[in-house]
């Protein structure tokens, strides 16, 4: 077997690894998709009316709107749990039993990146599937469906490898369940909820230029089938950057820490 077929048959074996813990622990997983379905639920039903109509529209206008925020805000929820996950065996001595076997180096922070963008999106299925049943509407074709599908896997292998960073510097499962809630708030002050425009100068100008925005918009435009515009070569711009980020910061905090350990 050539190195190549070792690293992904390692990768795999603990893809499957950090799978069964997601079966046996759903809280955590799934935990990261209400609060996106709350805040759905809350600002449809509380405040749908007034913002719709200061919008120009309804409710059901302002559902439509929303619902791709939402989307958004709850695939950056999902790095919460990776940074739990990784924290967890990095301070619970499981990393020294890997030592001893013979598997690739790679294949740890691997399966818990391809594992925990899993998880994200069948959690992003969930939060549509809310919005589906308290009665948003999309004018997308199966293309753009597909499309936006694969934009947000996009998304989330972005911020998984993010939030790995952050687990792997977090020294306890506490400290790395709050790291990543700036990202999974950030989405809520882009244009999420109100659009960008409506906003105060200084907020306006942190909105149009942070990564969530354009992700937002790029989304929008999928679901409801309208014109992109340069948000959607923008928001794949952030989404290599932050993965690369992601990435070097994650590769290197990991070989640091286990060198410092062996």
């Amino acid at each position: 077997m050539s190195t190549l077929t070792y690293a992904v048959h390692d990768s795999a074996t603990m893809l499957r690894r950090n799978l069964r813990h997601a079966i046996r622990y759903p809280a955590v997983g799934f935990g990261s998709a209400m609060t996106p379905i709350l805040m759905l639920l809350l600002f449809v039903y509380a405040f749908g009316d007034s913002i719709g109509a200061g919008m120009g529209g309804g409710r059901d206008a302002y559902l439509n709107y929303l619902t791709p925020g939402i989307i958004i805000m709850g695939v950056a929820a999902g790095s919460m749990s990776t940074s739990i996950a990784i924290c967890s065996d990095m301070t619970e001595g499981i990393i020294n039993r890997f030592r001893t076997m013979d598997i690739t180096r790679s294949s740890f922070m691997t399966g818990h990146v391809v594992g925990s963008v899993i998880q994200t999106m069948v959690c992003a299925v969930l939060v549509v599937g809310v919005a589906l049943a308290v009665g948003f509407r999309s004018d997308a074709s199966p293309l753009e469906w597909l499309a936006a599908a694969g934009f947000l896997t996009a998304i989330a292998f972005a911020v998984t490898w993010l939030s790995a960073a952050l687990g792997l510097i977090s020294k306890t499962v506490e400290s790395a369940s709050n790291k990543p809630l700036l990202i999974q708030f950030l989405p809520f002050l882009g244009s999420a909820f109100v659009p960008a425009e409506s906003m105060s100068p200084g907020l306006r100008w942190f909105a149009e230029y942070q990564p969530f925005t354009p992700m937002t918009e790029t989304l929008r435009g999928l679901l409801s089938g309208s014109e992109i515009g340069d948000n959607g070569w923008i928001s794949l711009t952030w989404c290599a950057a932050i993965a690369v980020t992601g990435y070097l910061w994650s590769r290197s905090l990991f070989n640091s820490t286990t060198t410092k350990r062996n």
